[in-house]
């Protein structure tokens, strides 16, 4: 995609769509008396008579009359001007995004001036543009042999404003890089489970680490077998596809210190084991390697932005399968930690992978661990399918990550772990601890297991069980994989480089 910006100047626009914001009273936008007179006088009456629509996120497609290669303008409702915010305009870009992949746009003008406030300047007006058009752009790729539609791309953005900031078009790089890397997540997570192994997500982490020089590791099961990692074994025991435990480290300088673990789940089909779902119960299960897709998508952004922070991402990846040879309930296992596991549920396997895997992390230099799954099905009975749910041990980590996801617009909510919570996970007559206490609390079960496995190291769980993937289409996006969570992972690492740098 060519970007560039342009000051604005309404006779002289190249793109065949024009982007312009309307607010509820746009004569107050600067240069809008200028824009009247270009586009004809008849707007201001089409703007009264609500032909020409002000209502926040409502779309006006009008055509131009004049000359050039200017063919349309797209009227964008903004609503009252004091009370937009940053993630309404994130919205309503995601929306742009989608008129233009259905109208094939290939070249857009954005009047970017007419879509600031106060609380939102310039440049953020062009990172939020970019982001919310690349998410809005985002197709669910598909296997249809009669489909003959062929793919349209925007090839050519033009930002057209008075300012004179001059990082107008890097936030607007920053924004496309976030909302391309929640796209690929997405695209991860929607991809079929006999199409994306364990093998083919570390072959994806593998090209990932090439492309921006990290460091890479990937364990198989032999591997696995002689570090004793009994918890992702035995979730893998009853499946012919050989598990995967990846690893990559950024190096933001010579000393690996400080370091943030990045951990995700990546069960790329889980039927429960044993203790099986019922047929509803499965469909969907090839995005059970959500939290997976979640660190991938922001280590592509941590190897574009290159911040000043040491970051390791490991995700333990297996599938959840049954066979003569698979795990049991009333099985012990002992985790790489050491820890025994009594096995109650063999559908509480995501738990086991992740406390290998944050094992693993804090083997290799993890000083802060945050691990991401779709872990359990109670995080979306106590908060619904639009929040994600979180535990953590120290709340100065859990602050700086909570300030990164109000500013992403990823609605996180933190539940309580208490003493009686981890007495139930430790409560066993066999072993160290048990993988299902109940299914009251379990999304607090779920992530407290997970915990038992950290110490004392700063931890943040998130529990993107409802939010990983949405049942209907959204202003950002299509049904399926949301890619929760990649933005506000790499706005955490953001925010920690810049602590250290100050």
């Amino acid at each position: 995609m060519n970007i560039a910006v342009a000051e604005v100047n309404f006779n002289e626009i190249q793109a065949e769509v024009l982007v312009v914001g309307t607010f509820k009273h746009p004569e107050n936008t600067s240069n809008w008396s200028e824009f009247v007179s270009f586009y004809g006088s008849s707007l201001d009456k089409w703007l009264k008579t609500g032909d020409v629509s002000t209502d926040r996120k409502k779309l006006t497609k009008l055509p131009t009359l004049q000359e050039g290669k200017l063919h349309r303008v797209i009227f964008v409702g903004l609503g009252d001007r004091k009370s937009l915010t940053q993630d309404d305009l994130r919205s309503i870009f995601g929306i742009v995004g989608k008129e233009l992949m259905a109208s094939k746009t290939t070249n857009v003008s954005i009047w970017l001036d007419s879509f600031t406030n106060e609380e939102i300047e310039i440049d953020d007006a062009s990172y939020l543009a970019a982001e919310g058009i690349s998410m809005g752009l985002y197709k669910v790729p598909n296997y249809k042999t009669s489909s003959n539609a062929t793919d349209t791309y925007l090839d050519n953005v033009e930002l057209l404003t008075n300012s004179d900031n001059q990082e107008i078009l890097a936030y607007f790089e920053v924004g496309q890089v976030y909302g391309e890397s929640v796209n690929e997540a997405r695209s991860l997570v929607n991809m079929p489970s006999n199409v994306l192994t364990a093998t083919k997500m570390a072959e994806y982490a593998k090209e990932l680490a090439e492309t921006y020089d990290f460091e890479y590791e990937e364990l198989g099961k032999a591997q696995m077998e002689e570090l004793g990692m009994g918890a992702i074994l035995a979730v893998n025991q009853g499946s012919t596809e050989e598990p995967r435990l990846i690893v990559m480290k950024y190096r933001a300088n010579d000393d690996w210190n400080d370091v943030v673990g990045l951990v995700g789940k990546g069960v790329t089909y889980d039927t429960g084991g044993y203790s099986i779902k019922p047929k509803d119960g499965l469909v969907g299960m090839k995005g059970d390697m959500g939290g997976a897709a979640a660190v991938l998508g922001a280590m592509r952004i941590i190897g574009e932005t290159q911040p000043n922070k040491n970051v390791m991402a490991v995700i333990a990846s297996t599938d959840n399968m049954i066979s003569g040879n698979a795990f049991k309930p009333d099985d012990v296992i002992t985790s790489l930690s050491g820890k025994t596991i009594e096995i109650l549920n063999t559908d509480a396997e995501g738990r086991l992978v992740l406390a290998d895997a944050v094992t693993y992390a804090k083997q290799q230099g993890a000083n802060y661990i945050v691990d991401v799954a779709t872990l359990t099905g109670g995080v979306i009975i106590a908060l619904g399918k639009d929040k994600t749910g979180a535990l953590t041990n120290n709340e100065t980590f859990f602050e700086t990550f909570l300030e990164a996801s109000v500013e992403t617009g990823e609605f996180v909510w933190r539940l309580p772990l208490t003493e009686s919570d981890k007495k139930r996970i430790r409560k066993s007559d066999v072993a160290d601890l048990n993988n299902s206490p109940g299914r009251d609390g379990h999304m607090i079960f779920g992530g407290g297991f997970v915990g038992e496995f950290v110490d004392n190291t700063p931890w943040i769980h998130l529990d993107i069980a409802g939010t990983s993937d949405a049942s209907a289409a959204h202003d950002l996006g299509p049904k399926g994989g949301t890619g929760a969570m990649v933005r506000s992972l790499a706005t955490l690492i953001e925010r920690m480089s810049l602590e250290e740098t100050e």
